[in-house]
């Protein structure tokens, strides 16, 4: 049996707090590892223990300001330096029975690090050290609790780039890119994380190091990085990783193009790919977000759907892409715009727009999906009209980046709103993830791009993963016989007495 959500007012009123998921750490347990970490690597008090409570997830944003909240709390926050420290908590909380999280910098949107059993934080932000790079070889050598920003500031000031730029690259850790399987937003060029994970160092739940060295191939059995990228700390905590890096492009050549219709822009980012070309960006925009993304003297009034491309290299490459890419949308009947859309989108690629909207009372969610070109229109159009019908009132727009010559990532935004209902609000939020997903699957796409799966998105992972989830599970029942790592995520079986936020789904 899962917990229900209660009325915020219960956290005022310790006598009406659930024991089993209020109190702090048992005293034994407490000062076994503050033997281990020290008295000031320990976080136990109510106040530190709510901050950790969550990550980026709406659903829980959403609750926290309507008044409810889950009710379950992490039992302590605990900051090892050390591998040998970390090996050590491992083992207390293995002989204690209790479930630990690995915490970045709890950035991810689908409740990933989101305590729902009482577990203890395992808070990695102390696992620093410059990162080492390896010019000869490519490479560069960092802790998983890196800051991506930082990261990729450093190698920008050696002449590199990581290649990896997520919307929240200054607000996410390597780690946390290599856990949810992330995506960046020039990945048409550079490809996605699992294409520039070279190595890892890993504890798995009992404490035993898995270190696989980096090289550019192996062919010694199923690839253990491809176990672990994506794992999303159920299977082990990623302590060091090593990825592949890029010399800083010579040039940077951008274009911004306005196609006649959706169908032609999505030929065009088609062919593109199908001709070879590596565009660092190409991000289509439906008719909907052209309006908003286009910079206010572009005329869209011929030419509604918006396109943002670059191409980047040494000088002759880049101009022989560049070329090419633009003859292929001429001839779907693009016409080219300034690149002031292209510099406004630059000014903030790394920021989100939810904010102001949700704290003027409104909700704001980010859906991505990836489906085969053959695919896109369908999807595309069956959610649009499945939203409207839920309501008229919710905006829905979408983009199409993350592009493959076999298909693309579908990118959509979600907003309902202040319409005074908070209760209809929250269902109609619940209500938009069932459509999309359920769509999704219908049409033999994949749930989710680069988000990952965290605890939002177990109702349709068995579906996703078409049996393959009894893989994942009998590793997981295999390495962590105590289900101590990041229980009830990915699909994974939860803990007894846990709360989980997908209960509501049911």
């Amino acid at each position: 049996m899962t917990k229900q959500i209660v009325s915020s007012k219960a956290r005022e009123d310790k006598a009406s707090h659930d024991k089993e998921f209020f109190t702090p750490l048992d005293i034994k347990t407490l000062k076994k590892i503050i033997e281990i970490v020290g008295e000031d690597s320990v976080l136990d008090s109510y106040e530190d223990r709510l901050k950790f409570s969550r990550d980026r997830l709406p659903f829980t944003t959403f609750h926290l300001r309507a008044g409810t909240v889950t009710e379950a709390l992490p039992s302590a926050v605990v900051k090892p330096r050390t591998e040998d420290e970390l090996i050590n908590v491992l083992a207390v909380a293995n002989k204690s029975n209790i479930a630990v999280i690995a915490y970045g910098a709890g950035s991810g949107v689908l409740g990933g690090a989101l305590p729902v059993c009482g577990e203890i934080i395992i808070n990695l932000e102390n696992f620093l050290g410059l990162p080492k790079i390896d010019q000869e070889n490519r490479m560069v050598t960092v802790s998983s609790a890196f800051n991506g920003g930082e990261l990729e500031k450093l190698l920008n000031e050696e002449g590199y780039t990581c290649g990896h730029h997520p919307q929240s690259l200054h607000i996410s850790t390597v780690g946390g890119w290599v856990a949810c399987r992330g995506a960046g937003q020039m990945s048409s060029r550079y490809g996605k994380i699992e294409d520039m994970v070279l190595g890892v160092r890993a504890l798995l739940p009992e404490g035993k190091v898995v270190d696989i060295k980096p090289v550019s191939r192996r062919s010694v059995g199923p690839g253990i990085l491809d176990f672990l990228i994506g794992s999303e700390g159920t299977i082990g905590i990623l302590t060091q990783v090593t990825l592949k890096i890029w010399k800083l492009p010579e040039v940077r050549l951008p274009a911004v193009v306005a196609f006649p219709s959706l169908a032609a822009g999505l030929t065009a980012m088609r062919e593109i790919m199908q001709a070879d070309l590596r565009p660092s960006v190409a991000r289509l925009y439906d008719a909907q977000e052209s309006k908003e993304k286009a910079h206010k003297d572009d005329d869209l009034s011929v030419n509604p759907i918006m396109c943002i491309l670059e191409f980047v290299g040494s000088r002759k490459l880049a101009n022989t892409e560049f070329e090419l890419g633009l003859e292929i949308c001429a001839r779907h009947g693009a016409i080219k715009l300034s690149n002031q859309s292209y510099e406004k989108w630059q000014k903030v690629r790394f920021e989100s727009y939810s904010a102001e909207f949700i704290a003027k009372g409104g909700y704001v969610e980010t859906i991505e999906i990836t489906g085969l070109w053959t695919k896109i229109p369908v999807l595309y159009e069956e959610i649009k009209s499945k939203i409207n019908e839920l309501d008229e009132r919710i905006y829905f727009g979408a983009h199409w980046s993350h592009i493959y010559s076999e298909g693309s990532c579908q990118y959509m935004t979600f907003r309902i709103p202040n319409i005074g209902d908070e209760d209809l609000a929250l269902k109609l939020h619940l209500e938009i993830w069932k459509i999309t997903q359920t769509i999704a699957l219908k049409h033999a796409a994949s749930i989710a791009h680069h988000h990952g799966a965290g605890v939002f998105r177990n109702p349709w992972i068995e579906e996703e993963l078409g049996g393959g989830l009894e893989i994942i599970k009998a590793t997981k029942r295999g390495l962590d016989p105590n289900n101590i790592l990041n229980p009830g995520k990915l699909g994974l079986p939860a803990r007894p007495g846990s709360v989980l936020p997908t209960d509501s789904m049911t």
